[in-house]
């Protein structure tokens, strides 16, 4: 699958799966926009990126402000000289019991999952409608956006919502040549898992490392999931072939939750 001649902006690159995305679509030919708040780690991407040959730019942005996010697309286009695929991969998750979620709870998680999602699709729909083009979006889904997961009931409720934007934006953004997919991981060996997993031992009293491994016993694969793993679907969707599919959510999991 070549990228060769395409621009990527990828949100929240500079570790875990955006990272894994980031190359990915670099070693497809892709040139990149990266994009997250951690600026120390993002410069180690962009460094293995240049390795690859490929056209690289970094750039500051928090997703849950609106006007960052489009003066963050602007500027890739300004800077790399268009846009064709958006992957909206940054994201949060949170640990906690519903029935202690506070507002500043679900203000946080709310913002930056689905309100960063929904300003990034806008962002790159009007740039591609500009430059005249077709394009692709790209969202972080879960498969906690396929079923609710106890003490994750926050974090599945902003993937659910990840699953109907994605749904809806395909609808009204199909007849200017922009389809808008999401991938859907399950239990990657990331820090976000590191996170998850300590949170759970402290919500359950379970020791660290309990919650990681149950989950990974329950996978059909026998194994947890890679960076690797997800970034060669989202390469994928990335590129022409899968041009006829849009408004898919699609599980990316190993054989966790079947559907």
């Amino acid at each position: 699958m070549s990228l060769v001649g395409k621009v990527a902006v990828v949100t929240g690159a500079a570790q875990g799966i955006g990272r894994g995305i980031a190359l990915r679509l670099a070693r497809d030919g892709a040139d990149l926009a990266l994009v997250d708040i951690n600026q120390d780690r993002l410069a180690d991407v962009r460094a293995e990126i240049l390795a690859l040959d490929r056209r690289v730019i970094t750039l500051a942005a928090d997703i849950s402000v609106r006007e960052q996010v489009f003066s963050m697309i602007d500027r890739a286009v300004d800077q790399l000289g268009g846009i064709d695929i958006m992957v909206n991969n940054a994201g949060v998750a949170q640990v906690r019991p519903l029935l202690d979620v506070s507002v500043e709870d679900m203000d946080r998680i709310f913002q930056i999952n689905v309100n960063g999602t929904l300003w990034g699709i806008q962002a790159a729909a009007q740039a591609f409608r500009k430059l005249g083009h077709k394009g692709k979006v790209i969202n972080a889904c879960s498969i906690a956006g396929h079923e609710g997961y106890a003490f994750l009931g926050v974090y599945s409720a902003t993937k659910f919502a990840v699953r109907g934007l994605t749904q809806a934006a395909a609808k009204e953004l199909a007849p200017f040549g922009i389809t808008v997919n999401a991938y859907c991981p399950g239990v990657v060996g990331t820090d976000m898992w590191v996170d998850i997993d300590r949170r759970m031992a402290e919500a359950t009293g379970a020791e660290i490392g309990a919650t990681y491994r149950k989950y990974v016993s329950g996978i059909t694969l026998g194994r947890a999931e890679t960076p690797d793993d997800v970034a060669a679907f989202v390469a994928w969707l990335a590129s022409a072939d899968s041009d006829y599919m849009t408004g898919q959510s699609v599980l990316i999991d190993g054989g966790m939750v079947f559907r």
